[in-house]
């Protein structure tokens, strides 16, 4: 059952993962104040770049609402008098320009739709919540036991993804989420398929699978139903944040960093890696492990939004991983996602950067060699390990997992072949997208080298010899040529005309002494 015709939604199959950069190029004074324009760009290529103009209070209001979090942003402070002085003015654009390659670089913010909207206004201008409860409401038209009782404002990181918690008429204490979510660039299912496997997701039946209670789609986005847990996600237990605020507010700055028990890492991982193994085994592509992904069941980790890779979204990590040619498939995407879960498990906060060079002390040497064979240098050159082997090093195989749950998730031939067919589609786009990027780092690097100091100083050197060696060359030539002329007159040849103000060529004593 599609649950709505029209509207349709705002279809811009962008990756909003893919990173923006600014630049500013200049500014410009007017009456009263300043204009920055800034260069954005979109990805590695210089053509998908546009130009926008901020006033400094354009900063100020984006600042400000960046303020839920709690982050110390480096804006550069207001100045009332003399602020349109040229030197302050150059002085303050260094500064904004700072405070733009800060919320470029965060991983968190630079993803996040106040930032996406301020840099790129034609792109992020769609009001998503209202989007979302146009399609919610046609639902209900047709499926009236179910009434929205608040919206989840902005409680995950996607920008096309929205979130409400229900209530079903037939059991009002019960405590339901909606996710509503537009489709995403790697959406390859026919809409016949997707239609069959949204549908398919109620009947998934895992111990390690959180229990979807109602899934439908239609010809641009889908609806999903599941039990609101009010312990939260993974995420949530890590950085003891409360579930119902906001992504900003619970995950940029936490109070208190601290990672978990070793006990939990290993037992959480290992369930983790189970549910994993299993998908592999169906065939059915995930790539979207992360601890925000996974909800608390008690003692037990159960994997959220399997739909989204039918949605064909992209991954949070996936800035990560696009980087290294080697994690090529979703399985490889799972395990390297996996490491950036443990890591965060084990040391309460994201991994500065990937690869890491060094890791913090850990509870225990297992799970330091466990990242290792993930984050490492040598891993992202490598390639990633199977979950099989994961699963058999020592921090996870003394685990006894004792649920007794029987998985069951039943997919037709002809849609885990359609499965297969859109997982090559989407591993296709991403070894694609790294092979650009890899001939775009050679290139940089190229360009770096040729441009550098000691590179110049070689050039000048070569170019002096060379200067050298062709003045040589030329004076021998020279010699040549008037040696030839001497033995040619010595045989009685006619000599060539010379005008009277023409000087005498040297004789041959004169040229030996030269």
């Amino acid at each position: 059952m599609a649950f709505m015709e029209k509207p349709p939604a705002g279809k811009v199959l962008l990756d909003d993962t893919v990173p923006l950069t600014a630049v500013i190029e200049a500014s410009q004074s007017l009456h009263s104040h300043t204009e920055y324009i800034i260069r954005v760009q979109r990805g590695i290529s210089m053509e998908n770049s546009w130009q926008i103009v901020r006033r400094y209070s354009d900063f100020d209001l984006l600042n400000s609402s960046l303020q839920i979090s709690a982050l110390s942003l480096p804006l550069p402070p207001k100045k009332l008098i003399g602020n349109m002085d040229r030197e302050f003015i150059a002085e303050r654009q260094k500064g904004l320009q700072n405070y733009l390659n800060v919320l470029t670089a965060n991983h968190i913010l630079s993803n996040c739709e106040l930032v996406k909207k301020f840099l790129d206004p034609n792109n992020y201008s769609v009001n998503y919540t209202e989007i979302a409860l146009q399609h919610v409401s046609m639902f209900f038209r047709s499926e009236p036991k179910w009434e929205v009782a608040e919206p989840l404002k902005d409680i995950g990181w996607r920008i096309r993804k929205r979130y409400f918690l229900m209530k079903s008429k037939n059991q009002p204490k019960e405590r339901l989420v909606l996710s509503w979510a537009d489709f995403g660039p790697d959406k390859y299912l026919s809409d016949k398929d997707f239609q069959c496997a949204v549908k398919l997701l109620p009947s998934c039946s895992h111990p390690y699978i959180y229990k979807v209670t109602f899934a439908t789609a239609n010809e641009s986005s889908a609806l999903v139903i599941r039990p609101f847990n009010e312990k939260g996600t993974l995420k949530d237990l890590i950085y003891k944040a409360k579930p119902k605020d906001p992504f900003l507010k619970k995950y940029c700055n936490p109070k208190k960093i601290q990672g978990l028990e070793l006990q939990q890492i290993k037992t959480f991982g290992r369930q983790i890696l189970e549910v994993l193994k299993f998908l592999h085994e169906k065939g059915f592509p995930y790539g979207h492990l992360h601890s925000s992904n996974v909800v608390l069941d008690g003692d037990t980790c159960k994997l959220l939004d399997l739909e989204n890779s039918l949605l064909g979204l992209p991954s949070f990590y996936r800035s990560y991983f696009s980087q290294f040619r080697k994690i090529n498939t979703l399985e490889g995407v799972d395990v390297h996602c996996f490491g950036h879960l443990l890591y965060e498990m084990t040391y309460g906060r994201p991994p500065d950067s990937i690869p890491v060079d060094g890791f913090p002390p850990a509870p225990s040497a297992s799970v330091v060699a466990v990242l290792e064979s993930l984050l490492s240098c040598e891993a992202l050159k490598n390639g990633m390990p199977a979950v099989s082997k994961i699963l058999q090093m020592s921090l996870f195989s003394d685990i006894l997992l004792t649920n007794s749950e029987k998985p069951q998730f039943k997919i037709p031939t002809k849609l885990k072949e359609a499965l297969k067919t859109a997982k090559e589609c989407i591993e296709k786009r991403l070894t694609e997208e790294q092979k650009l990027i890899h001939q775009h780092r050679r290139l940089t690097r190229a360009q770096s080298h040729h441009g550098s100091e000691e590179e110049k100083k070689k050039r000048k050197i070569l170019a002096r010899k060379k200067s050298k060696l062709t003045a040589f060359e030329s004076g021998e030539e020279h010699l040549a040529k008037y040696s030839n002329s001497n033995n040619s007159a010595g045989s009685g040849a006619s000599s060539p005309m010379t005008s009277p103000s023409s000087p005498t060529p040297p004789s041959t004593a004169e040229l030996t002494s030269f």
